[in-house]
């Protein structure tokens, strides 16, 4: 399955499993230290540092994957006049109050920076939809309407 970044969260993903891969040989090394301690079934530090890589390894396949299927979304022949992932969308709700929010895939979501996901109910309510279009959106609290204000990249 694709997973849509964009160059920035490709790049943060990027720096994310090289520094992994760095603190790899150290926990490796942790691991024989505690060997040395004797007895593995009563050594918390050996389970501990066992813990790590495995929860590492797993980080570092997680981000592996991702890239080999990640499409860079400035890549892609989207319609800039339509709401989509990529876009940065201005939108006024029922109360005259704005937001801005640019839409991403879901590895690179962070709302406290109005990044939200393209699988979130209030993009897929917007999703195809035009600058100037008022359109009704199914959320978790009820049925709300926005207007999009602009849309651009």
């Amino acid at each position: 399955m694709a997973i849509y970044l964009t160059r920035e969260g490709r790049e943060k993903l990027i720096k994310e499993i090289e520094d992994l891969q760095k603190r790899k040989p150290q926990i490796q090394d942790e691991i024989a230290r505690a060997r040395e301690h004797g007895d593995l079934r009563e050594n918390a530090e050996y389970h501990a540092a066992k813990e790590t890589l495995t929860n590492l390894m797993r980080r570092i396949a997680e981000i592996d994957a991702k890239l080999s299927n990640a499409k860079i979304i400035e890549e892609l022949n989207i319609e800039p006049d339509k709401v989509f992932i990529g876009v940065t969308v201005t939108l006024q709700d029922e109360d005259g109050d704005d937001y801005k929010y640019t839409i991403v895939d879901l590895e690179e979501a962070d709302p406290a920076e109005s990044k939200i996901s393209v699988q979130s109910p209030l993009v897929q309510g917007l999703l195809g939809h035009k600058a100037g279009e008022t359109v009704e959106v199914e959320l978790p609290a009820g049925k709300a309407k926005f207007k999009i204000l602009t849309i651009s990249r």
